[in-house]
């Protein structure tokens, strides 16, 4: 089947932000293909085709754009919204743990993106919009993993954005902060917990909690990712929400030594 519309696909589109952004690109004109683990759960949307992707699956990723291409004939936006936290000192993570998340966070947006390439190359023309995080510019003391796959994720975003100019195609990057998500309950706990940590890694837990409690909702993110959907003349990274936006403007104006200390006391860390 040929579509008319421009067609977008999202990765982890069952729940949050990926739900949310599926609503938005259907209300800006978008055929949208929705993904998740298990199409056959997720709650059906008005305008949004459910099916079923691995990111972490080689295979699987092969046979969804495949599924989408003959379903509608192209794909002309990629969000790559799907992902998994992880808290926990970076010490705590076992190197195997580490993979699994990095498999997900940062290889998954490498499957996804390096599927759809060759269509939006043939085509001279397309948007990979890859949703990052505030955490991808900042450290993030006793979320260590998290933060080195979405740094990670920033680092390929640009230089791969730089490649494929020339071809018609971007690669941009939607940075949110903390949203309204069901992010803090799905992260992984560390797999190998150190009692030296026990004491500061609670306290972590009640800063995100309390961040958490003051999040953006998931369509503020949503409304930033049809903005790199669709601008005319898109921006490289597009900061989600006030408190993205913020951190984003001091992590380039403010003096390294006074955002250290930033860091630290937001993070009620001695020293």
């Amino acid at each position: 089947m040929q579509t008319v519309s421009p067609v977008a696909l999202v990765t982890g589109a069952s729940s949050g932000i990926g739900r949310a952004a599926a609503l938005a690109l259907v209300g800006a004109g978008f055929a949208v293909v929705g993904t998740s683990r298990s199409a056959a759960k997720a709650e059906p949307l008005a305008g949004v085709t459910f099916l079923d992707l691995d990111v972490a699956d080689d295979k699987s990723v092969r046979a969804l754009v495949g599924e989408v291409v003959d379903r509608f004939g192209r794909i002309d936006v990629l969000v790559n919204n799907a992902g998994v936290g992880a808290v926990g000192a970076g010490e705590e993570s076992s190197i195997s743990q580490a993979m699994e998340v990095f498999d997900i966070n940062v290889f998954g947006v490498m499957r996804m993106t390096n599927a759809v390439l060759p269509l939006m190359r043939a085509r001279g023309g397309g948007r990979v919009v890859n949703v990052s995080s505030v955490l991808g510019l900042i450290p993030a003391p006793f979320m260590a993993v998290y933060a080195a796959t979405k740094h990670a994720v920033e680092g390929y975003s640009e230089s791969v954005d730089h490649e494929l100019r020339e071809h018609g195609v971007r690669v941009l990057l939607v940075e949110p902060a903390y949203t309204s998500t069901s992010f803090e309950a799905s992260s992984m706990a560390p797999d190998s917990p150190l009692p030296v940590y026990a004491a500061q890694r609670n306290v972590s837990r009640d800063v995100l909690a309390t961040a958490m409690r003051n999040a953006d909702r998931p369509d503020v993110v949503a409304k930033v990712i049809v903005a790199a959907a669709t601008d005319s003349r898109p921006k490289l990274r597009y900061p989600a929400g006030p408190m993205a936006q913020r951190v984003s403007l001091l992590r380039r104006i403010v003096p390294l030594r006074a955002f250290d200390r930033e860091i630290r006391q937001l993070n009620r860390l001695a020293g």
